[in-house]
């Protein structure tokens, strides 16, 4: 009997992560494929991205919607609430052997929770990195709740059996983003701005920029300045802009608000703001782009595989690990301006190794098919030399890149 892995997928990013995990696992003998839609993936004013999971050729097992209007903390946090009601019932009736995860989203969260306490085997991808908001909390919440790991970058992979996660069951893979970068055609294909405002044409033969900017969550009510700070200094340089929606999070609302203003006040002729791209046309638009500026987690690791200039905007990726390629300002005009120029000056940087070589998804569908199935979790731990009983015990913390070295396989 095939393993059954569910993909859980709650937003376009996770979609566009997860797809070549999810083809090497419908490739596998032993592994059986489901999907399970939710968060943004399912809602029609983010563009229903669950349309393309489907023209993908991916089974769509079921849709979990959980997500309450508002974009408010409070309204997070009961669609935290719905979302493990919902995936509780979704998991007991797809009956999975492993529920698969990636990322830090409260989506996510929910799921974790839902598969944890029905005593589903839990695998997560992209644990163990450091960044701001409400995510950083998310993402180490999951990776306790997990019974496998597969971060992205060595210092994760630390981190996360510094948490006290067993080192037999952290591997370092990679990130999945580079596996389809790696092999896919770079060129745009003709019309692939012709969503958004008729009246706004980008020519994608021209350079132009790639702003995504969300909200950050544990900053709620300050997103209107630093959006106008954005606004103002791409306004100074006038240069041709497509920008994509921000996600669903407490703030979301203040920013599309707030681009919808300054567009009806200034109708600008540079800038196209555009809700979705296919997965594969995004990684296009981000590589043909001279240079990508927010502070989405797409500018900071996709953008290592092929060395496209990045400016990161304020303190929602603060302290995740960044290739040469990227450099960080506040949100205020004059520094925005300033990096801006710099970095389209450099031009494509030379693409590095840190999120891995592009062989990640094997690698996690070869693990899924052959690790023991649930087992309730304990923490890591070793006993003091001088002390024989269990109060002589500390959690694991390995120091050294030699005490990791054999869960560590990123060359």
């Amino acid at each position: 009997m095939k393993r059954k892995i569910l993909v859980v997928l709650v937003d376009r990013a996770n979609f566009g992560r997860l797809w070549p995990v999810m083809k090497a696992i419908q490739s596998h003998q032993q592994l059986e494929l489901m999907t399970l839609c939710s968060g943004t993936m399912v809602l029609e004013r983010f563009g229903s991205a669950v349309d393309t999971v489907d023209r993908m050729g991916f089974p769509i097992s079921g849709r979990v919607y959980m997500e309450v209007e508002g974009s408010l903390p409070l309204t997070m946090a009961k669609s935290v609430g719905f979302g493990i009601v919902e995936f509780t019932s979704e998991f007991g009736r797809l009956q999975p052997d492993i529920v698969l995860l990636i990322g830090d989203r409260y989506e996510a969260l929910a799921a974790a929770i839902a598969a944890a306490y029905s005593n589903i085997t839990l695998a997560h991808i992209q644990g163990g990195e450091v960044t701001g908001s409400i995510d950083e909390s998310a993402r180490h919440a999951i990776t306790k709740m997990a019974q496998y790991h597969f971060p992205a970058t060595r210092r994760a992979g630390e981190y996360i059996i510094r948490m006290g996660e067993q080192p037999e069951t952290v591997f370092t893979v990679g990130c999945p983003c580079g596996d389809f970068i790696r092999q896919l055609d770079k060129r745009l294909p003709p019309g692939i701005f012709s969503g958004g405002d008729p009246q706004v044409h980008i020519d994608p033969g021209r350079p132009y920029y790639l702003v995504v900017y969300h909200p950050v969550t544990t900053e709620f009510g300050c997103e209107k300045d630093q959006i106008i700070e954005l606004l103002y200094a791409l306004d100074q340089l006038k240069h041709p802009t497509i920008w994509l929606w921000p996600n669903i999070d407490a703030g979301s609302d203040h920013i599309s608000k707030e681009l919808r203003r300054y567009r009806s006040l200034h109708k600008p002729d540079w800038l196209k703001v555009i809700v979705n791209f296919s997965p594969e046309d995004f990684q296009r638009v981000l590589y043909n782009s001279v240079c990508a500026i927010g502070n989405s987690s797409s500018f900071v690791r996709d953008s290592t595989f092929t060395g496209v200039p990045v400016v990161l905007v304020g303190s929602r990726q603060e302290g995740r690990e960044t290739g040469t390629n990227v450099v960080m300002v506040p949100p205020l005009r004059t520094a925005l301006t300033d990096a801006i120029t710099a970095q389209t000056a450099n031009g494509r940087y030379r693409p590095d190794g840190l999120y891995g070589d592009g062989h990640a998804s094997t690698r996690i569908v070869d693990i899924l098919s052959s690790v023991p199935l649930y087992t309730q979790k304990r923490l890591g731990y070793i006993r003091m030399p001088d002390d024989q009983t269990d109060a002589g015990q500390v959690p694991v913390s390995p120091t050294t890149d030699q005490d990791t070295a054999s869960t560590l396989s990123i060359p």
